[in-house]
């Protein structure tokens, strides 16, 4: 099953490319290059490949939608420092609204209500972190946390607790590479987003194992 959501994330690919430059430039008429609708793809292919992780169950739709979204807030965040609205709401919206129809389906209603608790949770702890600490956190970071608060929060709070403190480590890792190598200094701000979606993954991933 993983291999037709995988298939499904590459003939995707192409769009999503498309939908992250227009989003990043703020250009309706940019197009991607080459390189970057393969990178997209690719990207596309295993995170829309990972949504079977839940099983064989309504909330794979979920992932599925999850998947796609982060491939594009990260290739929006990375070129532009910026997590569109446009992307984290309806994202929040769709996920939220597969995990209800799991709900319905599987049952019981206990998983469904632990996600809008964790998105709600998560999204005011990221609040916190930005009044404390503004320049490292935006409020785009804050919405995506609010997003992943939901989709690992159904998963349960072990995997919201991995999946944050994951992101978080490797946010911290990548900042001290790039000012390792001159790309970066203490005080430059740096894109979150990628970190944070890669840390949820990380936390599905080892959920499933």
């Amino acid at each position: 099953m993983s291999w037709l959501f995988a298939a499904a994330g590459l003939v995707l690919g192409p769009w999503l490319a498309a939908v992250t430059v227009r989003l990043a430039t703020r250009d309706p008429a940019a197009r991607p290059g080459a390189v970057r609708i393969a990178v997209t793809s690719a990207a596309a292919a295993a995170a829309v490949g990972a949504a079977p992780l839940v099983g064989d169950r309504p909330a794979v739709g979920a992932l599925a939608w999850f998947g796609a979204a982060a491939v594009v807030l990260a290739g929006v965040d990375l070129a532009s420092h910026r997590l569109p609205d446009r992307v984290t709401f309806p994202a929040v919206a769709v996920c939220t609204a597969a995990l209800a129809v799991d709900a319905a389906v599987t049952g019981p209603w206990s998983a469904l209500l632990r996600a809008i608790a964790a998105g709600a949770l998560a999204y005011l702890l990221g609040t916190a972190a930005r009044l404390v600490q503004p320049r490292g956190f935006g409020g785009g970071d804050v919405k995506l946390l609010g997003l992943i608060g939901v989709v690992l929060g159904w998963a349960g709070w072990d995997v919201l607790v991995t999946g944050v403190f994951a992101g978080l480590l490797l946010g911290a890792a990548g900042s001290l590479v790039l000012v390792a190598v001159g790309r970066a200094g203490w005080r430059t701000a740096v894109p979150f987003g990628p970190p944070l979606l890669a840390g949820a993954y990380v936390a599905l991933v080892l959920n499933a194992g």
